[in-house]
């Protein structure tokens, strides 16, 4: 499979299933959609701001929920595996997107004796400012048991500061490897949206100067790899404009680029 970003804004997504996998993916994709979530009843997690609708769907009438939503993606999180298996029959007669929650490639299956959330495809929802309910080293919030559905949609381990997104999947092979690297990253990227600010800013100033691109995707590339520049971003010990532009003189030859 290959990763690819997909953009929600204006766009619904359907989930069916209250329990902690629906809520995680309702939580994740009610930043940017609409989410409508479906459920006979809901645990007491965090929904973010989806609807949620109570209703007992079973495998005959989930295409009456599609059509009445129109969703560009719908998620199969229930304990029912006959309405799963609706759903992503469902998604992939109408042409949708389709996460098969509870079904794992890896092969992994429930920690925590609830049902609603066998075989969670722990590359999900998890976040660098997530909650994280772990309750085995072997299927963790954010780990890595790779789900596949009629479209093949899978929801990776994401780790984020601010609008710079690390996506994580071992294939399923190593949910433990998959935790661990993220755990890593976390730290990796603290400041990194930041820095994204920074360098978006000198990109332009720089285009708008007489140095040949060249020189400038350089000067870019220094600042992004110089140590003081990230820790003035990530501690504010000094000024991390100051920093990016001693940078940048020096990469470019000094008087080139002046500005402040």
């Amino acid at each position: 499979m290959i990763p690819l970003y997909h953009d929600f804004t204006d766009e619904t997504v359907l989930v069916f299933g209250g329990g902690r996998i629906g809520a995680r993916k309702a939580h994740r994709f009610a930043t940017e959609a609409t989410v409508v979530v479906v459920s006979p009843d809901f645990g007491e997690y965090d929904f973010g701001d989806a609807e949620l609708v109570q209703a007992r769907p079973d495998p005959d009438s989930v295409g009456t929920w599609l059509d009445r939503t129109e969703p560009a993606l719908v998620v199969a999180a229930t304990d029912d595996d006959d309405v799963n298996d609706a759903v992503a029959a469902a998604g992939r007669e109408r042409g949708l997107l389709v996460n098969h929650a509870d079904r794992s490639v890896g092969g992994d299956s429930a920690v925590d004796g609830d049902t609603s959330d066998s075989g969670d495809d722990a590359d999900s929802d998890c976040t660098a400012d997530s909650d994280d309910d772990t309750d085995s080293d072997d299927l963790a919030d954010g780990d890595d048991a790779t789900t596949r559905s009629a479209t093949d949609v899978v929801v990776p381990a994401t780790v984020e500061d601010g609008d710079v997104r690390v996506a994580i999947s071992t294939g399923g092979r190593s949910p433990a490897l998959a935790k661990y690297l993220r755990e890593q990253i976390e730290a990796e990227i603290d400041g990194a949206e930041s820095m994204a600010a920074l360098t978006a800013d000198l990109r332009a100033e720089l285009k708008a100067s007489d140095l040949d691109p060249s020189t400038r995707r350089d000067a870019i590339r220094a600042v992004v790899r110089e140590p003081l520049v990230w820790k003035a971003l990530r501690t504010g010990e000094s000024n991390p404009r100051q920093e990016a532009t001693r940078v940048i003189r020096n990469t470019t030859g000094g008087d080139r680029w002046t500005r402040e």
